[in-house]
């Protein structure tokens, strides 16, 4: 017998991911249900990201702070980001453009595919940031892509970085995503 092929496996599209219920991300045509719902931890860290992104992009008339929207890469990958940025006006039922910087914070149920599925796929995609917050350790592995590989810029718990995003610059102190 063995494992199964990719052919044998189902493979869904867009067009039967907007028909399901509840919260699902779809990523090269495969469903990962995201339930449960988040800790209040991971809610807690989440709401304060978006303030601090909110703040410091108030003056900004380019950027935009989102919280979880679909973010429909192509017919057989859509996913929903915790925290992210986009550069230019954002319309429609979701989004279509890459964004610039992208906050996942670790679960037990999707610490695997942040760290792994999301890191490629947002690498390839060319998302210019990536953050991948653990709330246990409270710790945020921060990297950056550079001739479309990411590399590490840091491990911050308490310490500020500046992200450029190209039409502005974000200067964000992490010790206020934990307090």
């Amino acid at each position: 017998m063995g494992y199964p092929r990719d052919r044998d496996l189902p493979h869904y599209t867009y067009g039967d991911y907007v028909q399901w219920e509840g919260r699902w991300e779809l990523i090269h045509g495969i469903p990962y249900a995201m339930t449960p719902a988040p800790s209040l931890r991971h809610q807690q860290i989440s709401q304060r990201i978006a303030c601090v992104l909110d703040a410091t992009l108030a003056e900004c008339e380019h950027c935009l702070a989102l919280l979880p929207v679909d973010w429909k890469i192509d017919e057989d990958t859509v996913v929903q980001p915790d925290n992210l940025v986009i550069c230019g006006k954002a319309k429609g039922a979701y989004l279509s453009k890459t964004p610039e910087l992208i906050f996942e914070i670790l679960s037990k149920s999707t610490a695997y595919k942040d760290k792994n599925t999301k890191f490629n796929l947002y690498e390839r995609e060319g998302v210019r940031h990536y953050v991948i917050v653990d709330p246990k350790e409270q710790l945020a592995k921060v990297y950056m892509l550079h001739e479309g590989s990411y590399i590490k810029v840091m491990d911050a718990t308490d310490e500020s970085l500046e992200f450029d995003l190209g039409k502005c610059l974000i200067n964000l102190d992490f010790s206020r995503i934990w307090a």
